[in-house]
């Protein structure tokens, strides 16, 4: 049990619909994205950005963590990049004749590890017990990393050269896939005549503080699943295990994922009680990079339009 105090379900839409607001003037156009991604961090889930350069990813993550009040540190992924370049490393200091350990990237509240998929696989493995477990071990030592610990990871279509596919075990440590797309024209033209937005990003105010944010993640766990929405959510994940377009299903661990979720989509939207269709709504963003297709079947967006509409709404 949380030890913060939930905010009611109106106030939490207030907080959040305000940083929804203001990320809006950043990213044109984009406002459901958004939602979503606002939805992936108050449920204390990590985020990948999965989309063309150029579009605003990396512009989107550093709006968030302004936005949210966190401490924030960018890694730019390479493909020389180490695992002691995420972690940290220990250095021997003359003076007293012992090694210090000198902190990383990872040691923030918001990680920004951009362009993820052109590190090794080696230095993307440095971040899997961060993701899981909120903390590194170095040396036989377990250290915390701060509290909320967030990864807002980009990454390029790995159709692009120099890209190295996440794994799977990797790919489920994030709540929420989501990918931003071209603006649409109004937005795009309303972008060509404005501000640089990456010069915008400095005119943003903190609207949250990390107390703020820890209460309406404890909120998150108040809003209430009556037993046929859980029905619901177990007869989707039953659905995923027999469709034969999948090689296998979808996990516990995406049962789990899909309930934080829509219990954060919930809560944007006012509402101290799930409905299905806070479900439907966040679904797609979490499962469809967990999705394991059986050769070259459908694509995932077919498969999960099929899920939805092969198990009956209660």
């Amino acid at each position: 049990m949380s030890a913060f105090e939930p905010l009611s379900p109106a106030a939490a839409r207030t907080q959040l619909e305000g940083v929804v607001d203001a990320a809006s003037t950043i990213l044109l156009g984009k406002r459901e994205v958004l939602r979503l991604a606002v939805s992936c961090l108050v449920a204390g889930g990590h985020l990948l950005l999965e989309d063309l350069p150029g579009v605003g990813k990396t512009t989107l993550a550093h709006a968030l963590a302004r936005l949210l009040g966190l401490s924030c540190q960018r890694l730019q992924c390479t493909s020389d990049l180490l695992p002691a370049d995420v972690i940290g490393v220990s250095v021997y200091d003359r003076n007293d004749g012992s090694f210090r350990f000198h902190q990383g990237p990872v040691f923030t509240q918001v990680l920004l590890a951009d362009e993820i998929n052109r590190a090794t696989p080696r230095a993307q493995s440095a971040l899997l017990e961060a993701m899981e477990e909120r903390q590194v071990t170095v040396e036989g030592r377990a250290l915390a990393l701060p509290v909320p610990f967030f990864v807002i990871a980009t990454q390029n279509p790995t159709e692009q050269v120099g890209t190295y596919p996440l794994p799977e075990s990797q790919l489920d440590r994030f709540l929420m896939r989501l990918s931003l797309g071209y603006p649409d024209r109004s937005a795009e033209r309303e972008l060509l005549r404005g501000s640089d937005r990456r010069g915008l990003l400095a005119t943003l105010k903190p609207l949250l503080d990390t107390a703020t944010l820890q209460r309406l993640q404890a909120s998150v766990d108040t809003v209430h699943l009556a037993d046929p929405w859980l029905d619901y959510l177990q007869n989707l994940l039953a659905r995923s295990r027999e469709m034969p377009a999948l090689a296998h299903g979808l996990s516990p661990r995406a049962g789990l994922a899909l309930l934080r979720a829509a219990r954060a989509w919930a809560l944007l939207n006012g509402r101290g009680h799930a409905l299905p269709e806070d479900l439907k709504a966040v679904l797609p963003a979490v499962v469809t990079h967990r999705l394991s297709l059986r050769g070259d079947g459908q694509a995932p967006a077919a498969v999960v339009e099929a899920l939805l509409s092969g198990v009956p709404v209660p």
